[in-house]
């Protein structure tokens, strides 16, 4: 890979409402406001890492919007590419002060300006022109069939360039609900990629890969290593322009609590980064988009395989310890 990238990433920008108590409602308590969502998460690392980096989004044109790509062009990120047309920004509801316990998470995303996009209508031709990495999440095809349609627009237009192309497989059961599951739809998104992240079990309902049933949180870190191992090689082998997978694994055993390591491989050889472990954790939402930073930078600086996932995991463990969606662009 160049050692210069310049990159485009594509996503819905959502604002976070949190509450800043252990409940979101209650006689007396304050809500927090950050702007998030996946793909501007991983454009705020890559842009404080000085890495030259651009966010389109759809938003509407409100005060709102301006506030969060200001704070995103203050952080580095190239934004001018935003369209801004419709009346409604995607919002989540952060029923806790950090995301800290599982099923807390409430989407209003529905007929959002990004979510109401539609195929045909942006010339990624012209967009893509000087590019030379896209990368997208699973988030946006889980929407709608609109907006799964316009992934595979504009990755059959970045292949045909040769661009670089990565994805997060990011899995969210409450976002497909229109009909379709992953499995549906994804691998015929994801043909396209050079660069694979997520975790072994994102994989196997998007990708329909295996992952054994008996694996749990007492399952060590070298069998969940050779799990991954195995999981990237059925990759491979499904999607042939596949040459980077990365995995995280994530575990809590309570709010505080968080084990964190991850796994990288290529065809060839395969990777596993230090263990991390805290009792300590501020906010744990974006930890994983901070991975796919630190992936990302990883790859676009040459490093070696090892350097690669321990620079990804170390960036993912530090959001840890950064409140709000964007990390603290922390290698």
């Amino acid at each position: 890979m160049q050692n210069k990238e310049n990159i485009l990433v594509f996503g819905e920008l959502l604002l976070r409402f949190s509450s800043t108590e252990d409940q979101f409602i209650s006689k007396n308590h304050t809500v927090a406001l950050f702007p998030g969502g996946s793909e501007a998460n991983v454009s705020a690392s890559l842009g404080q890492w000085k890495l030259p980096v651009s966010y389109l989004t759809c938003a509407p044109d409100n005060a709102l919007t301006t506030n969060a790509l200001q704070y995103l062009s203050e952080l580095g990120v190239d934004t001018s590419k935003t369209i801004l047309e419709g009346s409604r920004l995607g919002l989540y509801f952060l029923l806790s002060a950090n995301g800290l316990t599982n099923g807390q998470v409430v989407y209003d995303r529905k007929f959002s300006s990004f979510s109401s996009l539609k195929p045909g209508v942006i010339d990624w031709d012209k967009v893509l022109d000087g590019y030379t990495w896209f990368h997208w999440t699973a988030l946006t095809p889980a929407l709608n069939e609109n907006t799964a349609a316009i992934c595979k627009e504009v990755l059959a237009v970045a292949r045909k360039k040769g661009i670089t192309i990565s994805v997060d497989l990011n899995y969210r059961n409450r976002l497909w609900d229109y009909g379709k599951q992953p499995i549906e739809v994804m691998p015929e998104l994801v043909q396209y990629c050079d660069v694979i992240m997520g975790n072994i079990w994102a994989a196997n309902k998007m990708l329909g890969t295996n992952v054994s049933e008996h694996l749990n949180r007492q399952t060590t870190p070298q069998e969940y290593f050779d799990h991954s191992e195995a999981s990237a090689k059925e990759i491979f082998k499904l999607f042939p322009q596949c040459k980077h997978i990365a995995n995280t694994f994530r575990f809590m055993d309570n709010p505080k609590h968080n084990l964190f390591y991850g796994t990288y491989h290529t065809p060839e050889n395969s990777f596993i980064s230090p263990i991390y472990e805290t009792n300590e954790v501020i906010d744990r939402i974006g930890s994983g988009d901070a991975f796919m930073a630190g992936l990302i930078y990883g790859l676009i600086s040459n490093e070696g395989g090892q350097e690669i996932i321990n620079k990804a995991t170390n960036s993912g463990y530090q959001k840890l310890f950064v409140k709000g969606d964007f990390g603290d662009g922390a290698l």
